[in-house]
């Protein structure tokens, strides 16, 4: 993981870090006292969501800090900040709704065609497993390095190439310390994720993490991912009954009730997903808070430098 984490930072998520260092808000603004501010405040949220043990989006914290500060500042980009929140949005959305569609149509295909579960597909299955993984691995580098090292490089404190590795290692490291935590939530805790839905939802979250990271937007490895688990177990907690009856269950037989929830039960647990959409809002908020409170009151008092 940690490899391919440095090979997407290192291809593409140059591009993050352009937008993150210096579109939001200029790049002479991040003094190295004003990063390390950012820096800081990012860190907090990130680990109010591993204390939670919820998979908290780091782009969406990292830009509230950043925005925190250059709204305190004065000095903030609002056109960027529109655009990146708009594709936010689109982006979860579609996670979400692709997943859905695969859940609800296609993943007893899928399933059947991959036919992991045989003992002549074991070695199939590791390399398929393996190559997903470090394609997750890739986007999440492309996406993720830009929020520990941005504001030093934008301020030119750091070079971009050590700057990427710094970043992509700390990565590494962060992932064989407290990760576990975030991965039995996100793992088990949501929806019974199998291994065919593992990979359906890797492929689809890691090619929208890759396609918006080439673009230069800062969006979440977290939030696409978990919508991507989400829209994976409602689908196919809903592919046992007739489609209108998602919007009005009262016409759904007896045998087609105790289907659903069954499946529900099984497949999508809603109070988890409460705790997660939760966090999200949350942990961002706390940290863009923290920053314009923090340079608003060093700006004041003239501390900046």
């Amino acid at each position: 993981m940690a490899v391919f984490v440095l090979i997407g930072g290192f291809t593409i998520g140059t591009n993050v870090v352009d937008t993150l260092g210096t579109d939001f808000v200029p790049a002479e603004y991040f003094t190295l006292g004003a990063s390390i501010g950012v820096l800081l405040f990012i860190g907090l949220g990130i680990l109010l969501g591993n204390v939670l043990k919820v998979s908290t989006s780091t782009s969406q914290t990292a830009v509230a800090a950043v925005v925190g500060m250059g709204a305190a500042l004065g000095v903030l980009d609002w056109r960027t900040v529109g655009v990146v929140g708009m594709w936010w949005v689109l982006s979860t959305i579609l996670a979400f709704w692709v997943c859905a569609f695969v859940g609800r149509y296609f993943y007893d295909a899928v399933v059947d065609v991959l036919d992991l579960g045989s003992e002549d597909a074991s070695r199939f299955a590791e390399l398929i497993v393996i190559g997903i993984g470090c394609y997750m691995a890739f986007s999440a580098g492309a996406s993720n390095v830009a929020n520990a090292v941005a504001p030093l490089v934008g301020s030119g404190q750091l070079e971009m190439t050590p700057g990427v590795a710094i970043g992509g290692v700390a990565i590494g490291i962060g992932a064989f310390a407290i990760g576990p935590r975030t991965m039995e939530t996100v793992g088990e805790d949501i929806t019974d994720l199998s291994l065919e839905a593992s990979l359906i939802a890797e492929t689809i979250a890691a090619s929208i993490l890759t396609g918006l990271s080439w673009a230069g937007i800062p969006a979440s490895l977290a939030v696409v991912l978990t919508a991507c688990v989400i829209g994976l177990g409602w689908g196919r907690a809903s592919r046992r009954v007739p489609l209108y009856a998602i919007v009005r269950p009262e016409g759904l037989s007896n045998a087609e009730r105790s289907d659903w929830a069954d499946d529900q039960l099984n497949l999508f647990d809603p109070s988890t997903t409460k705790r997660i959409v939760t966090t999200w809002i949350a942990t961002p908020t706390v940290a863009g808070v923290i920053a314009f409170v923090t340079f608003e009151a060093a700006e004041r008092f003239q501390l900046l430098v």
